[in-house]
């Protein structure tokens, strides 16, 4: 079950102007299940996305990115397609040929140039792509494209997630109402440098399009990069943030100007919501674990703590069972790479509960305390370095034995 997650209600996802969304059917993997989108944009909006960096990338990633690269002013992005069962990765230049194939077909429906698409896949890899369904189930895609989809398309780029995964919210720039509204995938194989995720956010706000890639960038380091279930990273990871420029307020020129703060904070905030739901709906969690690291030289040192925390399956399989075996975290710290770490130093909390200071056990500290803690549904650990200013948050969940069913039976 996810945790203290529900899926969306579809009236809270304002449509973005110069955007519409069609899902359907195709048969890709499993009859009956929504497994093709098309997310149409008008002409001249403009694009940015972050990928995966994992070597063995996924042949779409691989198309996404040379669209990307190769947009021009008349003949930037306009649609986007997505398909799931079927990862489309591992595959070789028989992928590569199959996810253009898929671009060129799309765009002969909609009267478009192949590199104006963007590709995306998600599921099983090291099989063929069936591009023939896709080609088949396009039209139907295309027919159903409507500005008020974003929930139908929550659900229709799902593959291991147990609900729907969409975020919206409205903020004014200058008098105007500006909207961003996303959608994102995952449940599993999620680590930072992306995710076996999907998550597509758009905006219609009318932003300098050169500033894009650093917003998209920057809100992905906020949320998708601060998120990991089981250490493992996708093929498949990408991210994309699409400006529509439709809303009526004066054009933002910096991400510095009081405009430029209101709607990265909102992108941002977005984004969270998005990636935070990921690891809410983890194969098989059961608690949602914020890790703070605090008192760090720099942000850097905070995140190999974070991560070392996070990625455990010792300190997770812990969290699962509520024992505060709370050495486990300790280690983690130790073994996260700060060369000269002065473990004397060292704070622990959970919640309020006051676990190690100076290095040791706090001696007010017992361990009923530290299982109250622990049987909760949403949980912080709050580590201090006191070596310095930074600090910095990531997010995950606990380790059960549901985990290694989902993954065992995943191609069944």
């Amino acid at each position: 079950m996810p945790v203290n997650l529900t899926a969306p209600d579809p009236a809270s996802l304002h449509p973005v102007p110069g955007v519409r969304l069609g899902v359907t059917m195709a048969g890709i993997r499993k009859a009956d299940r929504r497994d093709l989108s098309v997310i149409a944009l008008d002409e001249g909006a403009s694009v940015a996305g972050v990928f995966t960096k994992n070597r063995f990338c996924a042949a779409p990633v691989q198309v996404c990115r040379e669209h990307l690269a190769g947009q021009t002013e008349g003949a930037g992005i306009r649609a986007i397609l997505v398909n799931t069962g079927n990862a489309n990765a591992g595959t070789g230049e028989d992928g590569l040929a199959r996810a253009r194939q898929s671009c060129t077909a799309l765009a002969e429906l909609m009267g478009l140039q192949p590199s104006q698409i963007l590709p995306f896949s998600t599921g099983v890899i090291m099989e063929v792509l069936p591009v023939d369904r896709i080609i088949a189930g396009l039209p139907k895609a295309i027919a159903a494209l409507r500005d008020d989809a974003w929930g139908e398309a929550a659900l229709g780029i799902m593959t291991t997630d147990t609900l729907p995964k969409a975020a919206s919210r409205q903020i004014q720039i200058q008098g105007q109402t500006v909207t961003i509204t996303g959608i994102s995938k995952g449940a599993g194989m999620i680590r930072p440098n992306m995710a076996t995720m999907l998550g597509y956010v758009a905006t219609d706000a009318h932003i300098n399009p050169g500033l894009l890639q650093t917003l998209v960038t920057e809100a992905a380091d906020a949320s998708f990069n601060r998120i990991t279930i089981d250490g493992d990273t996708s093929t498949n990871d990408s991210f994309v943030l699409i400006a529509t420029h439709k809303a009526q307020h004066e054009r933002i020129e910096s991400l510095h100007s009081a405009e430029g703060q209101a709607l990265r904070e909102a992108v941002i905030a977005v984004s969270q919501q998005l990636a935070q739901a990921i690891v809410r709906d983890g194969e098989g969690a059961t608690k949602f674990i914020s890790v703070v690291v605090e008192g760090g030289r720099d942000e850097a040192e905070c995140k190999l703590a974070a991560y070392a925390i996070a990625h455990s399956p010792l300190v997770k399989t812990a969290f699962f069972a509520s024992d505060p075996n709370l050495g486990r975290i300790l280690a983690a710290v130790g073994y996260a790479g700060i060369a000269d770490l002065d473990q004397t130093l060292i704070d622990l909390h959970l919640d309020d509960v006051h676990v190690v200071r100076a290095g040791g056990r706090h001696p007010d500290y017992r361990e009923e305390d530290g299982q109250r803690v622990m049987k909760q549904s949403e949980i912080t650990v709050r580590v201090s370095l006191h070596r310095g200013a930074a600090h910095t948050t990531v997010w995950t969940c606990d380790l059960s034995h549901d985990y290694v069913t989902i993954n065992a039976d995943y191609r069944s």
